[in-house]
């Protein structure tokens, strides 16, 4: 064991020197060492850090809940030009579904709707995420209320014109004063604002109810009729927490099929996603985001590996005649064959906490910078650094068989 300590730190010896005497030639050999590690942890830490986030801010939404459109969440077996020629989903189609599925808990039919602007007197806000739904929304959508209140089914099937404002649309059109009670104008009418709701702060994924209005979707309806182009109906249900999702699911597509008379051998012309699926399809795109990551940083780790071999088989050829002796006085080959392994993992591995101390900083400044916590856990670090054994490890290993396998006399004279 003492042999093996004292041949580590001979290597940890040589290493140093190595960078002290041919620091130009030595450091340019490990930088693809540590852009190679640079680029798998930092691709490892952004992906990490960005699943987190988005885990984190969808944990809020119930995983039951179902959208039924005409369009999938994830890939769908069914060509795009077939999926683009669906109908969308109607406002009869949710009714119906509202009064006849079983174990059903609650209901609302959306339009998916892009940024308005909102105004109230002088002010305006910009880029507002505007929601045309039904009553239901407010438990779907688990909203919590500030002030005032939502929307009731009344309000919801009538289609009156009040609306339910986020805090930050609340703050910058009546800064310093009570919302409720005020109009605001969108699409060029008028809206009176019945409800506010709590702040919940910038989400990373978008779509933060800060800058959401909620109004009521018959009120659309009257506005721009059911068969606009430019907003696409959806029907959003959750069952009742006893029923199973898979079952109410099918249930779904039985009677949507049954209502719309689509025979038993003709495809289903929509979707029934269920909240889960479209996790499981960012599992895998972030999943795909770490492939191609590795791939791409495998690349610079090559380039690496080379650099080190080079430094080795130099390393090699200048401590000729030392090998020499060392076998004439009784070294083994065992012995020259680990000092040089040891010396190639050491190099490996000062490439490699370089390329992760860059990511640490890197880390530092884009979560102090941005609304985003980049964080580098401690499983990357080791992945980094056990990588860099690995690479030092493939890289020396040549070069110290081709010292251990020297002859001593041939290796003595040489360095005469």
């Amino acid at each position: 064991m003492i042999v093996y300590l004292r041949l580590l730190y001979s290597s940890f010896q040589f290493a140093f020197n190595a960078l002290k005497t041919n620091k130009l030639r030595t450091l340019l050999s490990l930088l693809g060492v540590t852009v190679g590690i640079f680029s798998i942890i930092a691709v490892l830490a952004a992906v990490d850090s960005m699943d987190r986030t988005i885990k984190t801010e969808l944990s809020g939404f119930d995983r039951n809940m179902i959208y039924v459109f005409n369009h999938s969440f994830g890939p769908s077996e069914i060509p795009r030009w077939k999926v683009d020629q669906f109908p969308n989903v109607t406002y009869e189609e949710y009714d119906y579904l509202k009064r006849n599925l079983s174990g059903l808990g609650y209901a609302s039919f959306n339009f998916f709707v892009g940024n308005e602007n909102m105004k109230a007197e002088s002010n305006y806000a910009n880029g507002i995420i505007v929601r045309p739904c039904s009553s239901d929304m407010q438990f779907l959508d688990n909203v919590k209320m500030a002030s005032g209140r939502f929307f009731n089914e009344s309000e919801s099937v009538n289609g009156n014109a009040v609306i339910v404002i986020g805090h930050e649309i609340a703050n910058t059109l009546f800064p310093g004063q009570d919302a409720l009670g005020k109009n605001v104008r969108l699409y060029g009418r008028k809206f009176v604002v019945i409800g506010v709701l709590e702040k919940q702060g910038a989400l990373a994924i978008g779509g933060g109810q800060d800058e959401t209005a909620y109004l009521p979707v018959n009120l659309f309806r009257q506005m721009f009729g059911d068969n606009i182009k430019a907003y696409t109906p959806v029907i959003i249900v959750k069952p009742n927490k006893a029923v199973d999702i898979k079952h109410f699911s099918d249930e779904i597509t039985t009677r949507l099929r049954a209502f719309r008379g689509l025979r038993p051998g003709d495809d289903s012309n929509f979707f029934v996603n269920e909240f889960g699926g479209l996790m499981e399809f960012m599992d895998n795109i972030i999943g795909q985001m770490n492939v191609v990551g590795w791939i791409i940083s495998m690349f610079s780790l090559l380039v690496g590996g080379f650099g080190i071999a080079n430094i080795m088989f130099v390393s090699v050829k200048e401590r000729t005649h030392l090998i020499g002796i060392q076998k004439a006085i009784g070294a083994k080959r065992r012995i020259i064959l680990l000092q040089f392994l040891f010396e190639s993992i050491i190099l490996a591995l000062i490439g490699g906490l370089v390329g992760i101390l860059v990511v640490w900083l890197i880390a530092l400044g884009v979560s102090s910078l941005l609304d985003f916590q980049f964080v580098l856990s401690f499983f990357n670090i080791v992945i980094g650094l056990v990588l860099s054994m690995i690479i030092g490890l493939i890289s020396g290993y040549l070069p110290a068989r081709s010292a251990a396998k020297l002859d001593p006399v041939e290796a003595i004279r040489s360095g005469m």
